[in-house]
């Protein structure tokens, strides 16, 4: 069967977080039978890691502030959950329902594949997205002392 999407409110999702003007992070996509869904919305990271099970794919997509002590920029990372419980046929349908998503989601500086919940690590996400940027020159933490 077909994986169908809802792609007005796929790509509102995904507009809220590229927005500067709201407080969402992240957004999640799961599936509701054969139809890709907005599952949840927030802000947090830990929020964003709670919402990926063993036993479901899913997408997300996140915005994770980054920079050194002169400047800060958003920057955008798209993850694709296969959790560790997901069966074969499943497993194999994700490369599909990925290409699906990009038709939307188009615009981040690095991709992720995850399966565990080891796998959801903010300090990993920020080392992925640092290599992704080029070079880097600071700590992204800014010294109130000077």
């Amino acid at each position: 069967m077909a994986t169908n999407m809802d792609r007005d409110a796929i790509r509102d999702a995904y507009e809220d977080v590229r927005s500067n003007l709201t407080d969402t992070e992240w957004v999640v996509f799961k599936f509701e039978s054969s139809e890709i869904v907005v599952a949840a919305k927030g802000s947090g990271f830990e929020d964003f890691r709670q919402q990926f099970l063993d036993d479901e794919r899913a997408f997300g997509y996140i915005r994770i502030q980054m920079g050194d002590e002169m400047s800060k920029r958003c920057k955008f990372l798209f993850l694709t959950w296969i959790g560790c419980d997901v069966g074969v046929m499943q497993r194999a349908k994700m490369s599909t329902d990925k290409s699906i998503m990009k038709e939307v989601i188009s615009n981040f500086a690095a991709e992720l594949t995850a399966e565990c919940e080891a796998d959801m690590d903010l300090n990993y996400f920020m080392e992925v997205l640092q290599k992704a940027q080029g070079a880097n020159y600071g700590t992204g933490i800014r010294n109130e002392e000077n």
